[in-house]
């Protein structure tokens, strides 16, 4: 793998060595300004946390599901995700979770790695479904316990207000289960109180929950102040880029997530998001009454937006890829570096993907 290197101490020019056990053995070269070329660009693998789907397939359709979503994704870059769930009742959720977690133990071939869970429903508001299922629940030890075997459960969104869920956020977070906030109508103060109790990131910043009001801040205001990371969706339908450019300037680590869809990577028609019927048309994906459900936006597409508002390319890598890995505490994927795995994201001079590698195997190659 030759080019434009984008690694921790920054740009090179040169070559990735791949060893036999899928991690980087060195990178050799010397620094570049990478303009001054006409080498394509290697940039770490994108790493994508909340993800419902693509390729027709969602997350919640079972473990033949995965491998087509995995597949999907690839293409556009992204080499390992969190399958997301959708607000259901327990006795349909647990099912999912469960073949989910089966599908974790191995990455299928020509495919991005399943890195585990994303339980984003049903422990929400009722007062901000969004477009997930009106099914929601109040979170309990006893169904937690049952998810968290079931499955690596990596990351749970839930509405900090509703009863008990402050001392839930302590046991997830005590288990090193990353806490959202989202879906929620809760104020200013119960955010606060939540990142006390060991809540750190928020779901789909600005999306489904309580604005910032000069006088009533809300959720939007917390994150705005307190956040060290925060997900948003930045495909420039679901955040206007002038309030993409606020959380820049407020929330060091913003980075960039899908909430993909069965209709990412697919023609315009019909689908499914969880038990709802979605509709993809005019680069969005819509309940029947018009409201966004989820999105069409793919991880290269996410890049090019950020780019495309003024992020240098470096910076804009870093919010597809370090950061949500360092949000999930992985050390060894989300860069480029000598004992990372060897996900690596090969763009031509447009940031159009040529070329996919995941833990060394090459996924993608288009011409």
């Amino acid at each position: 793998m030759k080019g434009n290197i984008l690694t921790p101490a920054g740009w090179i020019l040169g070559e990735i060595h791949a060893g036999a056990d899928g991690r980087i053995a060195r990178i050799e070269g010397v620094p570049v300004a990478p303009g001054g070329n006409d080498a394509p660009y290697l940039l770490p693998g994108f790493v994508d946390l909340l993800n419902h789907g693509g390729g027709g397939m969602d997350f919640m359709d079972g473990e033949a599901a995965v491998p087509v979503v995995l597949r999907a994704h690839v293409r556009f870059g992204t080499t390992s995700l969190l399958a997301t769930t959708m607000t259901a009742p327990h006795a349909a959720l647990l099912p999912a979770v469960q073949a989910l977690g089966r599908a974790c133990a191995a990455r299928p071939a020509g495919a991005a790695r399943l890195l585990g869970v994303h339980l984003e429903g049903p422990y929400i508001s009722p007062g901000k479904l969004g477009a997930q299922p009106d099914a929601p629940a109040i979170a309990t030890p006893q169904d937690l316990a049952q998810y968290l075997d079931a499955a690596p459960l990596k990351v749970v969104t839930l509405a900090p207000e509703l009863p008990g869920h402050l001392d839930i956020i302590r046991q997830l977070a005590a288990r090193g289960v990353r806490v959202q906030l989202g879906h929620t109508l809760g104020t200013y103060e119960d955010a606060v109180a939540a990142l006390e109790a060991g809540a750190s990131g928020f779901t789909h910043l600005f999306n489904a929950m309580t604005p910032l009001r000069h006088r009533a801040p809300g959720m939007v205001a917390a994150a705005l102040a307190h956040a060290e990371f925060a997900e948003l969706i930045p495909d420039l339908l679901h955040v206007h880029p002038g309030a993409i450019r606020a959380a820049l300037r407020a929330i060091p680590r913003l980075y960039a997530v899908t909430d993909a869809t069965a209709a990412a990577g697919m023609p315009d028609g019909t689908y499914h998001l969880g038990s709802q019927t979605v509709y993809k048309a005019h680069g969005s994906v819509r309940l029947a009454d018009g409201t966004l459900a989820g999105s069409v936006l793919t991880m290269d597409q996410a890049l090019r937006n950020f780019v495309a508002i003024g992020l240098d390319l470096a910076d804009a890598s870093r919010r597809v890829s370090l950061y949500p890995a360092q949000y999930l505490g992985l050390a060894d994927r989300g860069m480029l570096a000598e004992g990372c795995w060897a996900d690596v994201v090969e763009l031509d001079r447009a940031l159009s993907v040529r070329r996919v590698h995941v833990e060394g195997e090459c996924c993608v190659a288009n011409a």
